[in-house]
């Protein structure tokens, strides 16, 4: 079939007024876009902002960022273009200017449990190629360092010794194979070597083997040990170049007919030993390699985790869960009970032998006396011990019962949590081994950095690597990551400590003439942790790059260069370019939103009363990670909002000891809290506790806001009941994307089909069946009101409550989503691409439409405010005291301060992030913070 000419493409002249240097974006219609120009200044950090759904991110991502991709596509092999030349082009005339474009999206990955801090941002790799090539190892015996000689050390040894020296090179000679002397020294003779040495025999003169091999009587006098093959024998002198050559061949000999030995005899006297083998103290010594020190490879993980760096076994928080007792007040829980007992009573009788403590709280304790405590000594029997007794008698059940009870995920005993092989960690730099490195926080890594002292041929090779190591540490204290250690799980971190890990992932990298597009940057980020946050993205356009941050946070703007904001509104109510220059130029501008709200002509109210509690959870003695042993009230009934800088406790407190304590108090499973004395107060009051964090709404791409929330069944019942389906039968079914029937066979209601690209990112493309419509063409011909099904799932938020106005059931169902703030997002928008912010509000919009169905539930949300303009934060508000109004509580981890003053009540936690955290600053009403002078957070309400 002939396909049509190609249009030619429209010169691409910039318009009047526009400089020749910038991007100039000509004609965008992706999405909801109007056939907009703009033109963006180069080198300049320019802010996109607008209400959510004004479409931001069509024009930066869909259209600049994909544009930027397709020519990199374009000098691609024939081969990886012949799928990516079916990738959609952005609907725009034209964009001329681009230059290589990198995009760093806010989406909350799903992360594997051997992902850590170190390897997403690349640090580890090369702390991992630091020690390869500069690491030295030593023995666990003797302390000293292993060496290996080479050929050049024996020389270099032999050219320092006193001129005329006489000096033999000789081997310890070996019978292999079970051979006879006279057969091993007849071999020797064929290979050409002619003399052999008998110290302390013949006055130490050599004997020669063919004389030996004559006279077999006189080998039988000779010890086999005490002989060595002569390999040469020279007087030190000036050596020339052909001495030198002569000298390094008979001592490459030497090294090969030992297996690694080299022995010099000089002055008939003195012995000195050289061996090429990398062992000491009888120990053979793995050489270092990158593989080598890498949790991720067989090769360097280690064997007992597999490199988890946790395994199933004796959990010392079960066993000692209150760590404020002494062992003689019974810290020990399993050392209870008649029979039990007597380990603690046996335990308390030797302890003086040992100089142990028994009266000295657990906490308290030393890293000895800790050791003591759990793997005794030979004199005691410790927990360890109590546990072998348990295993060897697992026939009976109560001992399985028993056993079960304390098991639990806990650190690797043989690795200690590094991760690590036993043996990766007798390499050294500066007496500092790799776990040591894996477990310091980020900011006495670049302390060790600064004060690491090398040697001049160390330095030589460690000048590339250190480079970009320092400059990567240096990226991630920028962003106000400096508390988190390069061991730290992935999974355990919150969602705007992910997206800054990204962010230094690309900025450590130090590209110049580049366009970084960065999505919400500042999320999770306290106001303070902004300003740093600010300064690297400064650096980032010193050095010659367009920085586009599409944003919503009043900090950045104010930094930026240039704005662009898009609005008015959202989905079809948007996609036109509202205002354009410089901060000041915004606030003025008569028809900006954002401008409005810059200038404080609009502004979220805070509230006038503030709501009284009903009832208070109390937490007591939190000590996980960096909390300070802290007792915490939450009221009940009313909005309280946890704060405080990034990294100073708030995830800690909130998702990893309220949540699973309250879901234990409530009888439902889960993880198990974190370190605390109890959880007390009005626990009967609450019926259920739900965590709304940023995790995707579905597993799968088929997952989607109109399915999440419950309203595609009533869609599919209102198509079912149309006439055409009566006459073809169809069925409820037919409109579903889950199940066969109705759904196209290609793509099996996808829309599209994954090619996997091998060493690329995988290809999304359109479905060649259905063009993407996800449906069979006959169940396309059922229409509602002109619409068929593929068109309904099109439709924004905003628009399905206009097409369904009819429908009171659908409307209903449908209406708390655009009370949240997403009237902008498409009815069967896939899971994978909506943000986390987004996924969070879409949640609690499944709760809103339920009317929260249980009795006075507690809320917990982690960051609702992620990727919501100041417009639709004030919305988000209205949805949270609709919940309260109906006899709710709820809990937020947040640091924007429009929702900090719209609190009831405020737990400020610091003053700073890591180890300088974790202490109770302040509770209370909001008006109270600005009296404490250490909180960073009253300075900036």
């Amino acid at each position: 079939m002939a396909k049509a000419a190609p249009k030619k493409a429209p010169k691409q002249t910039p318009a009047p007024g526009i400089q020749q240097e910038d991007i100039f974006i000509k004609g965008a219609r992706m999405h909801n876009l109007k056939n907009i120009d703009v033109s963006i200044p180069r080198n300049k950090l320019i802010v996109v902002t607008g209400v959510s759904g004004s479409g931001k991110s069509s024009l930066t991502m869909d259209t600049l960022f994909a544009e930027g991709q397709r020519r990199y596509a374009e000098s691609l092999s024939a081969y990886a273009r012949q799928f990516l030349m079916r990738m959609d082009k952005p609907d725009v005339d034209y964009i001329s200017g681009i230059c290589p474009a990198i995009a760093i999206e806010q989406k909350v990955t799903t992360r594997s449990p051997r992902s850590s801090v170190g390897s997403m941002t690349e640090i580890a790799d090369y702390i991992r190629l630091l020690y390869a090539r500069i690491g030295r190892t030593f023995s666990p015996v003797s302390g000293n360092e292993v060496k290996k000689d080479s050929v050049s050390d024996v020389v270099d040894y032999i050219k320092a010794l006193p001129l005329k020296s006489k000096v033999q090179i000789i081997v310890p000679l070996t019978t292999r194979f079970g051979r006879k002397l006279h057969e091993e020294l007849d071999i020797l003779m064929q290979k050409g070597f002619s003399r052999v040495y008998v110290r302390g025999m013949n006055d130490n003169r050599p004997l020669r083997i063919e004389d030996m091999l004559a006279d077999p009587d006189s080998l039988k006098k000779i010890p086999a040990k005490e002989i060595y093959l002569l390999i040469d024998r020279i007087v030190t002198k000036d050596f020339d170049e052909d001495d030198l050559h002569r000298l390094a061949d008979s001592i490459q000999t030497a090294f090969y007919e030992s297996e690694g030995d080299c022995f010099l005899e000089i002055d008939d006297d003195q012995i000195r030993q050289f061996n090429n083998r990398f062992e000491l103290d009888g120990i053979k010594f793995e050489e270092p390699s990158p593989n080598f020190f890498s949790s991720n490879n067989p090769y360097g993980a280690c064997p007992v985790c597999e490199g988890y760096g946790q395994i199933l076994g004796i959990d010392p928080e079960l066993v000692v869960p209150n760590r404020k007792l002494s062992v003689y007040e019974g810290a020990v829980a399993c050392w209870k009970g008649e029979k039990m007992s007597e380990w603690q009573k046996n335990f308390m009788r030797q302890a003086a032998k040992v100089d142990f403590p028994i009266h000295k709280a657990v906490s308290k304790l030393s890293d000895r006396e800790w050791s003591i405590l759990w793997d005794g000594t030979p004199h005691i029997e410790g927990i360890a011990d109590f546990f072998k007794m348990v295993e060897q008698n697992l026939y009976k059940i109560q001992y399985r019962i028993m056993q079960a009870r304390y098991r639990g995920k806990t650190t690797c005993p043989s690795c200690k949590g590094s991760r690590l092989r036993k043996d990766a960690l007798y390499v050294k730099i500066q007496n500092t081994d790799i776990g040591e490195l894996m477990h310091m926080p980020a900011s006495d890594l670049n302390q060790w950095l600064q004060q690491l002292q090398l040697l001049p041929h160390e330095e030589k090779i460690a000048s590339r690597i250190l480079i970009e190591l320092n400059q990567r540490v240096k990226t991630l204290l920028d962003v106000g990551l400096g508390y988190l250690t390069l061991n730290r799980s992935a999974n355990t971190l919150s969602g705007g400590e992910s997206q800054r890990i990204q962010l230094t992932r690309f900025l450590g990298s130090n590209l110049s003439d580049s366009l970084y597009i960065l999505d919400e940057p500042s999320i999770g980020l306290h106001p303070r942790d902004t300003d740093r946050l600010i300064h690297v993205l400064k650096n980032l356009r010193d050095l010659d790059n367009t920085v586009i941050v599409v944003e919503h946070d009043d900090m950045v703007m104010k930094a930026a260069d240039h704005i662009i904001d898009m609005g008015p509104l959202a989905s079809h109510l948007g996609g036109e370019v509202i205002a354009e220059g410089n901060y000041e130029s915004i606030i003025h501008n008569p028809q900006s939103l954002t401008g409005k709200y810059l200038s404080g002509a609009l502004k979220i109210e805070a509230p006038r009363v503030r709501r009284k509690a009903n009832g208070y959870l109390e937490l007591t003695e939190c000590s996980q990670n960096n909390l300070k042993g802290i007792d915490v009230s939450f009221p009940l009934g009313l909005l309280c909002v946890v704060t405080g800088v990034s990294g100073s406790g708030k995830t800690t407190l909130v998702k990893q000891i309220l949540y699973p304590a309250l879901l234990r108090e409530l009888g439902e499973s889960g993880d198990r809290p974190g370190l605390h004395a109890e959880l007390k107060g009005d626990i009967k009051s609450i019926a259920a506790v739900e965590l709304i964090d940023q995790n995707p709404i579905g597993k799968s791409s088929r997952s989607n806001p109109v399915t999440y929330i419950k309203a595609w069944d009533e869609v599919r019942k209102l198509l079912a009941k149309q006439p055409l389906s009566k006459m073809r039968g169809f069925a409820e079914k037919h409109f579903s994307f889950n199940t066969d029937g109705g759904r196209c066979d290609t793509c099996k209601g996808d829309g599209e089909v994954v090619v996997s690209m091998q060493f690329l990112a995988d290809v999304h493309l359109v479905c060649e069946s259905c063009k993407g419509k996800r449906f069979k063409d006959e169940v396309l011909e059922v229409t509602y009101r002109g619409k068929n099904v593929s068109d309904i799932l099109e439709l924004s938020v905003d628009e399905s409550l206009e097409f369904f106005k009819d429908e009171k059931k659908i409307a209903d169902a449908i209406r708390p989503l655009s009370d949240v703030g997403l009237g902008y997002i498409k009815l069967g928008q896939s899971s994978d691409t909506i943000s986390g912010g987004e996924a969070q509000r879409i949640k609690l919009a499944s709760f809103l439409g339920k009317g929260a169905a249980k009795d006075k539930m507690l809320f917990i949300f982690d960051e609702p405010t992620t990727g919501l303009h100041a417009h639709d934060i004030s919305k988000l508000l209205q949805s949270f005291n609709a919940l309260i109004e109906k006899g709710h509580s709820i809990i937020i981890i947040e640091h924007n301060t429009d929702v900090i003053r719209s609190a009831d009540w405020i737990i400020d936690l610091g003053p700073e992030g890591g180890a300088g955290g974790g202490n109770l600053l302040y509770a209370g009403a909001p008006d109270g913070l600005k009296k404490i002078k250490e909180s960073y957070t009253a300075q900036y309400l």
